[in-house]
């Protein structure tokens, strides 16, 4: 494919991961649970599978969870992309209702609606509700894509048409621990 001038010209215009959920003070935590995928490790390239709709299947990546601690009553599933280049990073899931009793969510889960039982989907940043896989601008260099998993001392009860800054109002405070896996995306 040929060189996005677009993505080349904005390359060093980022969010910053200092935008995401995870750095939000009232969310802070200890990171005493673990969050992984078979599908990719750590730091490590998101498979094309995982790939947003518009050039891809977007299928959801498998996840699984070492257990919270004692006292968890919901897990809150936040999915951004801090390398856009916007003022804010991109959400591509924010799912609610995750049982503190599951070990994770099954390839394809973050649909909507979900295969699985009591998931909630907020609208991320595309409009969409559920996963919207990685779609970066061609030539802007490789994405992280930041799976972050908070562990709640309250259950969240929010209308249908939630949102990320509902989302966030809502979790300030209650975040007890925390769990998070990057893998990254570029299209060249």
């Amino acid at each position: 494919m040929p060189v996005n001038p677009l993505g080349v010209l904005l390359r060093k215009r980022r969010a910053g991961h200092h935008t995401l959920a995870w750095a939000t003070p009232e969310l802070q935590a200890p990171g005493t649970f673990v969050l992984t995928s078979p599908a990719f490790d750590h730091g490590t390239p998101i498979p094309p599978r995982h790939r947003g709709r518009m050039r891809g299947p977007n299928i959801s990546p498998a996840l699984t969870w070492t257990p919270p601690p004692a006292g968890t009553q919901e897990l809150v599933l936040i999915v951004q992309d801090p390398d856009v280049p916007l003022g804010r990073p991109a959400t591509h899931a924010l799912t609610l209702g995750i049982d503190p009793t599951a070990q994770g969510i099954p390839e394809n889960g973050l649909t909507h609606p979900s295969p699985v039982r009591g998931l909630r989907h907020g609208k991320g940043g595309l409009g969409r509700r559920g996963y919207s896989g990685p779609l970066p601008i061609r030539s802007h260099g490789p994405h992280s894509y930041v799976f972050q998993l908070f562990a709640l001392d309250q259950q969240i009860d929010l209308p249908d048409t939630f949102t990320l800054d509902d989302t966030v109002q809502a979790m300030a405070g209650h975040v007890i621990a925390r769990a998070r896996l990057d893998g990254t995306y570029e299209i060249r």
